[in-house]
């Protein structure tokens, strides 16, 4: 239990020292320097030089007269002074490093991300960046890692619209369902993921490989703009299959399965980009 609570004060940028200090003056306090060297295991040539840093940070008070004694400030006040301390530092850094946002936001470049989870937090930070719209291809399986970075999306006036693979249900995104459903995923051999926030950034790539699941960020115009253009185009056929499924059934097959299989280059008119 005290090893855990020491690696817990190392977490917060005690040195080792310091946190036994600390520790074996939450125990018993206040305590001498001598006491606290004793009790604590750090050694006496260096316990003052421990303890003036602790004095220094605030983490510890110290009672000056012949023979100094020391008491720590309560871990609860603590913790505040520490969490108050990284917030005022986030802000700072925040406030700091705006002035790169142009470089950093670099619409030229095509960026490859491997991993299922590494490519699911990519999709997660365009969305906590959307401001406007977000239009998401997705499966039923990543919508449920994606839902509630998408609800807070929704939340601060983010209009959410989604072509869902799956039973996908939501009280907050206009939900397309496919109108094949979980059957397209047989002939593509996989799921994949498309996400545009904003018209200004896109993430796009296969999700069912764990992690060998490929994609490419980038806000490059170049692919910004087609990539949007196809999700928008799928939400018409949507739209269209809603209102005239049976005659394009009529006159495509099921599923305008004679259409799929007219633009196929498989002899078994599969799709055979995971192979």
């Amino acid at each position: 239990m005290k090893e855990n609570i020491l690696e817990t004060l190392k977490n917060l940028h005690f040195t080792e020292y310091e946190a036994k200090a600390y520790l074996t003056l939450l125990q018993d306090s206040p305590l001498t320097g001598y006491a606290v060297a004793k009790n604590s295991g750090v050694p006496r040539s260096r316990i003052y030089e421990v303890l003036d840093n602790l004095t220094s940070r605030g983490d510890i008070l110290v009672s000056l007269g012949n023979t100094p004694q020391y008491t720590p400030v309560p871990a609860k006040e603590l913790i505040k002074n520490r969490r108050q301390k990284a917030e005022e530092n986030f802000e700072l850094a925040e406030n700091s490093l705006a002035q790169f946002e142009n470089s950093a936001n670099d619409r030229e470049n095509i960026w490859n991300i491997m991993g299922r989870s590494e490519i699911l937090d990519k999709v997660k930070a365009c969305i906590s960046s959307s401001s406007t719209r977000i239009l998401l291809e997705v499966w039923q399986e990543e919508y449920e890692v994606l839902e509630a970075e998408l609800k807070q999306a929704a939340a601060r006036g983010v209009n959410v619209t989604i072509i869902a693979y799956g039973e996908i249900v939501s009280d907050f995104a206009n939900v397309y369902l496919h109108y094949m459903g979980d059957a397209i995923t047989d002939e593509y051999g996989g799921r994949w993921i498309v996400i545009s926030g904003d018209d200004s950034e896109v993430v796009a790539g296969i999700v069912s490989l764990g992690d060998d699941s490929r994609a490419a960020w980038t806000m490059h115009v170049g692919l910004v703009m087609p990539i949007t253009e196809v999700i928008i185009h799928d939400l018409y056929l949507m739209e269209i299959m809603a209102k005239h499924r049976e005659l394009l059934e009529e006159s495509f097959g099921k599923n305008l399965i004679q259409l799929r299989r007219k633009f196929s280059i498989h002899p078994d008119f599969k799709k055979h980009y995971v192979d």
